[in-house]
């Protein structure tokens, strides 16, 4: 496979229409469909469901899609990165993590780097501790923000001098709402929606001294504005950690920490052996001197 054709199979793919595709890309729709139909003999399998009104994939093309735009996203970064001038500071910075007000100290870090060097961007991606790993395995990203417990043992990594408290998101009306802290038993009947982080993880089933199976978890997340659209309709309880999603002002919603308290520890982590660009280097070394 060609990078060229991984372009022109991802245009195919998010126009659903070879001819749309072949607009797009200022090639003919005869040669567009050539090429597609010498990808599929090249793999072997079929990456179209060719339809009267528009193309979808097959789940090889659901497959090859995801691969082909991480493949592309790769060379175009590799390539931004080969072209930047020995002599001159700039470039893109990719930083990947969940949700924590941990994101104010990075964005301190970069604010100090672009106020020296103008021509360095930042790039955020905000997802689970699954997905940002694994764009940082790929070299997708330069950083990741982890929330522990999290397995950093292939990693280099620098503890952040911040922590990151649970505790339950809910309505300021819910019964649970007049109490100062939340203790195990306060949430064992109630209908609960948990981050995906937490699933699983031994130190938040020791706190609830029962497991997943027992509770009555309605809902789950990996970002936590979406689940609080829940929590505001009256779905359930979230549990989450502090500082995310303002509760003070005219919100419905209020935050209220777990007891026994539970905090968690904060890690930025990038590849070990890592050869990062000017920029990247620059800007972890900010981190550092900042902490």
């Amino acid at each position: 496979m060609e990078l060229r054709e991984l372009k022109y199979f991802l245009a195919v793919a998010r126009e659903q229409s070879v001819s749309k595709a072949a607009e797009a890309l200022f090639i003919t729709q005869p040669n567009l469909s050539r090429q597609m139909q010498n990808l599929e003999r090249e793999i072997g399998q079929q990456l179209f469901i060719r339809g009267a009104r528009k193309i979808t994939l097959t789940q090889t093309g659901l497959l090859l899609r995801k691969r082909a735009e991480e493949i592309v996203e790769l060379y175009n970064q590799t390539e931004a990165e080969l072209n930047t001038p020995i002599t001159e500071i700039s470039g893109d910075v990719y930083i990947g993590g969940g949700e924590s007000y941990a994101m104010g100290l990075i964005a301190k870090a970069a604010r100090s780097v672009q106020s020296e060097y103008p021509k360095v961007r930042f790039h955020l991606f905000s997802g689970d501790m699954e997905a940002v790993s694994e764009k940082l395995d790929k070299g997708l990203i330069d950083f990741g923000i982890f929330i522990e417990p999290a397995d950093l043992s292939k990693y280099d990594y620098l503890r952040l001098p911040l922590t990151d408290t649970w505790g339950v998101l809910m309505r300021k009306d819910s019964p649970l709402a007049e109490k100062e802290y939340i203790a195990p038993e306060d949430l064992w009947d109630k209908p609960l929606i948990r981050s995906k982080h937490s699933l699983g993880k031994s130190i938040i089933a020791d706190w609830f001294r029962k497991s997943a199976e027992e509770l009555n978890i309605v809902a789950t997340y990996n970002l936590l504005y979406n689940a609080s659209i829940l929590v505001e309709e009256g779905i359930g309880y979230a549990l989450c950690l502090d500082k995310i999603i303002k509760t003070d002002g005219n919100s419905n919603l209020c935050f209220r920490p777990l007891y026994p308290q539970l905090i968690s520890h904060l890690d930025i982590a990038w590849k070990k052996y890592q050869v990062f660009p000017k920029s990247a280097e620059i800007f972890l070394k900010r981190l550092q001197e900042i902490i």
